[in-house]
């Protein structure tokens, strides 16, 4: 979805397709979270129940606006001419367990529409096990001429693209489900390595598509899955629709690089969203989107969307590749904060299925011993925050190198978030890094009440 600049149809895989016991198939609008089957765990969900003309939970969903990310490609990459809003006319939960995202369009020509993103950005399978990325949706109901432009999308991004929005698509794209001008069909898309060209034939991507079984994509929910399976050798990613296999792709089709730097950082963020306009249906159609004839007010609806793992033991993002007492700590990777070399203040508690540092305060540090960065530069912090500070209670979170007292390199601000588990992926600029050092995250605030707690903290 990001970037898929000069896309075209891709070809059906039918013979690829084959029954999987874990998605269940409903036709009721409403549909709980399936039940986790044995072997599996429930990582993550939301089934978008709630009050009727509510935006989505703000501690499960960011709401992306307008045109781009700040300092991103303009058009969101792809050449998308809508406005994304925070208008409950744009997105809202519709009061019968269902998220809907509608794409308008005013008097002027011009069209909004909305776009989520998970405030998660971890999701990546256990060492040697699964994960499971579900969604159950409803495709905008319009197909013709009036469904020109059309482009509804659940896919996950890589985590480092927070905060630097030119690595893609080194650090990976998964298109769980896409559709454009209405055409009945799902396409599951794989982005990596090298734009242009690369072993994932960018900006194409590795693709596949079909036809929903039975009712089509749009007259009818139909459940959407992808399974990133670290399990199997060679280790595979494979996307379904109603638990029928239409696409995979495998480690063996990729250097060592390219599959490290999709798969080795700290996991994916989920979006949501409904395009208008842009690469991919503009080349489908063969012509600009959308047209006079593209009839506005129709949406994409969402039941639920839920993340399993499988196998492997605990998932990797509660440990670090470099605990202490090893050979130091790996810049890259999530560094947690309960595992600091020492630490100043805060208590350990549990938190997203490990633990953090909580209740961080003016004068408390975290210190990590001997973190590589070798010769390649960190121009970036990031840290996984949270803070139920009360009103007017906020501080910094600094980076120090070498010494609590030295200067920092780069911090960010933070205030309330929703609360002490309300998590968020908070990315900070910081002056480039080399080399071996002790790290110091220090906290420092003009009030003495505890504004922040800690979950992990990666450089990129």
């Amino acid at each position: 979805m990001e970037f898929s600049r000069t896309r075209r149809v891709l070809v059906t895989a039918a013979a690829l397709i084959t029954a999987v016991p874990l998605a269940v198939v409903a036709t009721m609008a409403d549909a709980a979270v399936p039940p986790t089957p044995p072997g599996w765990t429930l990582q993550w969900s939301d089934d978008f129940n709630g009050a009727a003309n509510t935006l989505p939970s703000s501690s499960n969903w960011i709401i992306d606006l307008g045109h781009g990310y700040p300092g991103g490609p303009g058009n969101w990459g792809t050449g998308e001419i809508q406005n994304y809003t925070n208008s409950t006319n744009n997105i809202k939960l519709d009061g019968a367990g269902n998220l809907r995202i509608t794409a308008l369009r005013d008097g002027g020509g011009n069209w909004t529409s909305a776009r989520i993103e998970t405030q998660r950005a971890n999701f990546k399978p256990p060492a040697g096990g699964k994960l499971a990325i579900e969604g159950r949706v409803q495709m905008p109901n319009v197909t013709g001429q009036a469904a020109l432009g059309y482009w509804p999308a659940f896919w996950a991004l890589g985590s480092p693209y927070r905060g630097n929005y030119w690595n893609w698509p080194a650090i990976g794209e998964f298109d769980i489900m896409e559709n454009v001008n209405g055409i009945n069909s799902v396409w599951g898309v794989l982005h990596c390595g090298v734009n242009p060209g690369g072993p994932c034939n960018e900006t194409n991507g590795l693709g596949a598509s079909r036809t929903c079984p039975g009712a089509s994509c749009q007259s009818a929910f139909h459940t959407y899955r992808f399974e990133w399976d670290e399990s199997s050798s060679p280790k595979a990613f494979r996307w379904y629709v109603d638990g029928q296999q239409f696409h995979s792709v495998n480690q063996s089709q990729f250097d060592a690089t390219t599959w490290n730097n999709m798969t080795s950082h700290a996991g994916y963020f989920l979006l949501l969203n409904l395009a208008i306009g842009g690469a991919f249906p503009n080349g489908v159609a063969g012509h600009g989107t959308p047209t006079a004839a593209t009839v506005p007010g129709h949406s994409m609806l969402v039941d639920y969307v839920a993340v399993w793992s499988a196998g492997g033991g605990t998932q990797p993002t509660t440990t670090t590749t470099n605990p202490p007492g090893g050979s130091g700590w790996d810049a890259f990777s999530d560094i947690q904060a309960e595992q600091a070399t020492s630490r100043s203040g805060g208590v350990i508690e549990a938190a997203e299925g490990g633990q953090a540092v909580a209740q961080l305060r003016n004068g408390n540090s975290l210190r990590f011993s001997g973190v590589r960065f070798g010769s390649r530069t960190a121009t970036q912090f990031v840290a996984r925050a949270a803070s139920g500070a009360s009103g007017g209670v906020s501080g910094l979170v600094e980076v120090r190198l070498d010494s609590p007292t030295a200067a920092p390199v780069g911090s960010f601000a933070i205030a309330n978030t929703g609360g002490w588990q309300s998590w968020r992926t908070v990315p900070a600029n910081i002056s480039g890094i080399t080399g071996t050092h002790d790290v110091y995250v220090t906290f420092t605030s003009g009030q003495p009440a505890p504004y922040v707690s800690l979950n992990w903290i990666r450089f990129g």
